[in-house]
């Protein structure tokens, strides 16, 4: 357990299934650090243009925007396939990117020790964070994860078509005008390829207990 009264802040990024969400939860629950997915930000509005058959226009984005809290992110629709699809086409629209990025910034406002994770954070939401770690995955290994989660809601989906489909979404993501995936200077690379659970875990508490001495010394 750290102290109340320290400040960090953790900025997290990687592409779809590469395990930076895994590691954000790790890193929050050992050290009580508040935890945001901005990807579900972007679900979020995703689900409201959906619900209310709207063509997201800026008014209508600013206005649901505004409504965003933390609790209605963890509503379990915002991970059906088509709220992913038509999410990763609004996170290319700029108006839309800069609205969200005001929630984002308030949080980190409100919260002493808080991670962010997504796939600009470092670059353009928290470039001053004290520590920025970049999770990278092969493409095999991230569709055989990503396979187990999609068989829950379409069992007969294959290994190929979650293959074919991350291949294209890292390519968007990192090749899209608006914030692009990067590795940013200063960034730590954690490969999980070969990773398991534990040795993720074993290797993020490290890393974030050393950032936390060099700031802190004794914490």
């Amino acid at each position: 357990m750290i102290k109340k009264n320290i400040k960090f802040s953790i900025a997290i990024d990687g592409s779809s299934a590469s395990g930076k969400t895994t590691g954000s939860k790790i890193i929050s629950k050992k050290f009580k650090f508040k935890l945001l997915s901005s990807g579900k930000l972007y679900r979020y509005l995703a689900l409201k243009i959906i619900n209310k058959n709207k063509k997201y226009d800026q008014k209508f984005i600013r206005k649901q925007s505004k409504e965003i809290t933390l609790p209605k992110l963890k509503n379990k629709k915002l991970n059906t396939p088509q709220i992913t699809k038509l999410s990763s086409i609004i996170a290319t629209k700029k108006y839309i990117r800069n609205e969200l990025k005001k929630f984002q910034i308030n949080f980190i406002k409100k919260n002493n020790k808080v991670i962010i994770e997504g796939r600009d954070i470092a670059s353009k939401i928290m470039p001053n964070a004290d520590l920025k770690i970049f999770f990278r995955c092969s493409l095999k290994e991230k569709a055989r994860r990503r396979l187990k989660e999609y068989k829950k809601i379409n069992k007969n989906i294959k290994l190929s078509e979650v293959e074919k489909s991350l291949k294209l979404r890292d390519f968007k993501d990192k090749n899209r005008k608006e914030s692009p995936l990067l590795f940013v200077k200063g960034a730590v690379l954690v490969d999980t390829t070969k990773l398991t659970i534990n040795q993720m875990k074993r290797k993020l508490i490290n890393l974030v207990k050393e950032e936390l001495l060099k700031k802190y010394g004794n914490i």
